[in-house]
């Protein structure tokens, strides 16, 4: 391991470059056609159109934007000042598709690592709804690595015999690292075989600007970008014993000492639903947040988001504030744009 001057997301508590916006799209006007027409009146034509344009009085069929005071335009949304941000809302087809905010660029990831973790896990070892899974013995090597003061972990016995979805809690919830790096042995013998296999994952998503270095998040040579994440958020999300892990405020497992809280401090809060943070001094604060917003209909949408690198250079404590508060502001603005929109027509 490559052991770095941080803590990840050890105590748990429940902005900043600035994005480029998507902002107002330019209108477009119809030139004054009008025979005889001068070109001070063709001039005044044209202004007169991009005032009503501003003022979003287009009429239908013109083909002009929303205005940007439309509390339904996805440009208003409370986007992240820093860092990157990446969004999908389902079942809105191509609009649902809010796309991204903010460079994307390859970044530390830290404890959202995790999430390939038990992508991969749940692959190799699928665990049906309602079910706990294989057996697994926790090694000596996770018990000793309990006491690492480098980044969040939990007590585990050497010995002791636990269910996969009891060992998947530990992983996703209070976030321990030891207990990520022991399921990457369980799978592939190896942290290094099995991050092989994250990587191969991570290929075949079309996650191309991600690099995985470990199973845990600790190393910063792990990178990825929000847009990669998303892509990787939409998969695993899929999966119904995952969903329902990552929802869970609190777990019990025997001989750790518990209960072992959610790191996640907005779940039940606007929706949430899940699904997982990440903080170092190198990456910031991080969260992979999947929330529900019922449309105009009244039907409930699966809203996804990944929000990376908010103030980074801090301390770890401080990231997963920045990024809690960020991500807060930016589901209740998208559940607000959600409760205006149509489901899509097939």
């Amino acid at each position: 391991m490559c052991p770095v001057p941080v803590s990840d997301e050890s105590s748990r508590v429940p902005p900043p470059e600035r994005a480029s916006s998507d902002g107002p799209r330019r209108r477009t006007v119809r030139r004054a056609a009008a025979a005889g027409v001068t070109g001070a009146v063709a001039l005044a034509v044209l202004v007169t159109l991009g005032v009503a344009s501003r003022s979003g009085d287009d009429g239908p069929g013109t083909g002009a934007a929303p205005a940007a005071a439309d509390p339904h335009t996805p440009a208003d949304l409370s986007w992240p000042a820093e860092g990157q941000t990446s969004m999908y809302v389902e079942g809105l087809g191509a609009r649902g598709d809010l796309g991204t905010h903010g460079a994307q660029r390859p970044v530390p990831i830290a404890s959202v690592t995790k999430v390939m973790t038990a992508y991969v896990v749940l692959r190799d070892h699928p665990v049906r709804a309602g079910g706990d899974g294989a057996r697994i013995t926790v090694d000596a090597r996770a018990a000793q690595e309990s006491s690492l003061g480098a980044e969040s972990t939990v007590a585990v016995e050497a010995g002791r015999r636990l269910s996969e979805r009891q060992v998947l809690e530990l992983m996703l919830l209070p976030s321990a690292g030891n207990v990520a790096r022991m399921l990457a042995r369980w799978d592939a013998g190896s942290e290094e075989a099995f991050v092989r296999k994250m990587n191969a994952v991570a290929q075949d998503l079309g996650m191309v600007n991600t690099s995985y270095a470990d199973a845990s998040g600790i190393v910063p040579e792990t990178v990825s970008t929000s847009e990669d994440q998303l892509k990787l958020a939409r998969q695993v999300m899929r999966d119904p014993v995952f969903r329902s892990v990552v929802a869970e405020r609190e777990a019990e497992v025997p001989g750790t000492p518990g209960p072992l809280g959610n790191t996640n401090t907005l779940l039940g809060q606007d929706g949430v639903v899940g699904v997982k943070t990440g903080s170092s001094s190198p990456a910031g604060g991080n969260l992979m947040w999947a929330a529900t917003a019922p449309d105009r209909t009244g039907h409930d949408r699966l809203v996804l988001g990944v929000v990376l690198h908010q103030r980074m250079g801090g301390s770890a404590q401080q990231g997963l504030e920045s990024v809690l508060d960020t991500s807060r502001a930016l589901i209740q603005s998208v559940r607000r744009w959600v409760a205006g929109a149509e489901p899509a027509t097939h």
